[in-house]
């Protein structure tokens, strides 16, 4: 598993490479500058507010720009302020590095040309000299990742000298932004034109701090939203000679509830909280917090790595911690490495072994949940957990039954399907159950009903899901197994709706996007 490089020894193992560049093919004029010092950026996206793009610019090593992750291209400009002529380009990556990527220039911050193409880059510092290239705006475009997680700089240098003035005028900041209407999936933006010397071109959306469209007028409806989920919003302006002016001041702005009126929201999600900061968990919870729902599920390692009480005080309560009275946890095999010690302690016994065990049931709505241990059940430890589970979906009066627990009993990650987890699942499949949730492979899928054979069997099987992208470092081996309808590996949360007696799902990505919808399911 890779885990980035804590900030300090990243940036002490960065300085000490200033004097390695990567590529040199020439030499730099003698009346160089630094040109790119502090000046405009934008980027194709930030892992999250606190790596933005200007950060790459700030001459402050600690500080990094930092794209999402698992996605290629990606890219960081630079808007120098004029015509320049530009000879030098110095980068110094975070250990998310560019393996392929493009030293690219304009004139408008629109029509972009290639002027160096790198190839088999291995992080550390790239010095790229000789350029010799007329231009206002330098991009870095990465296309090939150096590792699983995106790219990050902390430092991008453009080098070189003026060439002449022509409009280095930014339009002015736009006011009076506000969402003039809103859907279950879509909110619509409207504000004050900006002024300018010039003209202004078009506006540029942040959504949460990443770009997510442009505009030429002064609206904009922004798509493919979660449902009953709340976004913050900014606009600026940009003019012909690519002057970009300052955001506005961000307003929040939310779609409409989805599931019908009077459905119960529920967030599911596992694997979340990396002992290191910052991390995917914060992103994460952010999602939580937009949604506000009224319960969650959490389908085990919570915890990284070894779910002791510190590492809980530590990363977990400053993110999903926030959430604690209303989330129904179940736990890991990472909190089994502390004997479940720090995972009974940090949630106490109300909440982590409301019956005395570390399994138990509840009912919402409709609905009638068991949150399950499935850690012993590997190791074929399972008659006690297995004997209750019986007893108690035999007494269960509710219409709609769901179960959640780690370890997936099919699935199309590396860990593949677990014959182990069989005395769980074939109790649930008895049962006539609607629906279960895992964890433990990092990714996401949503299979088809299966039996107990794995076979797909939509009279008699369980349909399920694996929600493994909560925080921790993602997994990509997929193979899609029978019965799998949607796969992939990207964080986020299942925003689970119960309605009456029947249920419906939106997997939404960190930067609020649905990355999938299911449903509405009617239970058995």
């Amino acid at each position: 598993m890779h885990r980035r490089i804590p900030l300090g020894v990243a940036a002490v193992a960065a300085i000490a490479l200033l004097t390695q560049p990567l590529i040199a093919s020439g030499s730099e004029s003698q009346a160089e500058t630094l040109l790119s010092a502090n000046k405009p950026t934008t980027t194709s996206s930030v892992e999250n507010a606190t790596f933005s793009g200007n950060l790459a610019v700030d001459g402050d090593t600690a500080t990094r720009w930092a794209s999402a992750e698992a996605a290629d291209p990606q890219w960081i400009a630079v808007d120098l302020g004029g015509p320049a002529t530009i000879t030098r380009v110095k980068l110094l990556w975070e250990a998310a590095y560019a393996k392929t990527y493009q030293v690219q220039t304009s004139d408008d911050g629109k029509t972009w040309k290639n002027v160096k193409s790198v190839t088999g880059g291995d992080g550390g510092t790239d010095e790229i000299t000789g350029l010799n290239a007329s231009a206002r705006h330098v991009r870095i475009n990465g296309t090939a990742r150096g590792t699983a997680y995106g790219y990050s700089l902390w430092e991008l240098e453009v080098h070189g000298s003026r060439t002449g003035g022509g409009d280095i005028e930014p339009p002015s900041t736009p006011a009076g932004l506000k969402a003039t209407a809103s859907t279950s999936d879509s909110v619509t933006l409207g504000w004050n034109a900006a002024t300018d010397n010039v003209g202004v071109t078009e506006y540029e959306i942040l959504r949460n701090g990443n770009v997510v469209g442009k505009s030429a007028t002064t609206s904009f409806a922004d798509t493919s939203l979660a449902s009953g989920t709340e976004f913050s919003y900014a606009v600026r302006a940009r003019d012909a000679a690519g002057n970009l002016s300052a955001a506005s001041t961000a307003i929040k702005a939310s779609t409409q509830p989805g599931g019908g009126p009077g459905g119960i929201t529920v967030v599911v999600a596992g694997d979340i909280a990396k002992a290191e900061f910052p991390s995917e968990h914060q992103k994460t919870a952010a999602l939580v917090t937009g949604i506000n729902p009224q319960y969650i599920l959490t389908v085990g390692d919570n915890q990284y790595d070894n779910g002791t009480i510190t590492e809980f005080r530590n990363f977990y309560d400053k993110t999903w911690g926030k959430f604690k009275n209303i989330t129904k946890p179940t736990p890991g095999n990472h909190e089994w490495y502390d004997k479940l010690n720090g995972y009974k302690q940090y949630f106490g016994a109300a909440i982590a072994t409301p019956q005395g065990k570390p399994y138990y049931s509840f009912d919402v709505g409709d609905f009638h949940f068991v949150a399950l241990d499935s850690d012993p059940v590997t190791d074929g430890i399972s008659s006690e957990q297995v004997a209750w589970l019986k007893q108690d979906l035999a007494k269960n009066t509710k219409s709609c039954v769901g179960g959640y627990w780690h370890h997936p009993r099919f699935n199309s990650g590396q860990y593949g399907d677990l014959k182990s987890i069989a005395p769980l699942w074939d109790e649930m499949v008895k049962a006539k159950a609607d629906v279960v949730f895992s964890g433990h492979d990092h990714h996401y899928e949503r299979l088809k009903p299966l039996n107990s054979a794995g076979r797909v069997d939509e009279a008699n099987g369980v349909r399920s899901a694996v929600v493994g992208i909560g925080g921790d470092s993602l997994y990509t081996q997929i193979k899609p197994r029978e019965g799998v309808e949607k796969s992939f590996a990207k964080h986020g949360v299942m925003k689970l709706t119960l309605n009456g007696k029947s249920y419906s799902w939106e997997i939404i990505g960190t930067d609020g996007k649905v990355l999938d919808k299911a449903g509405p399911y009617t239970c058995r």
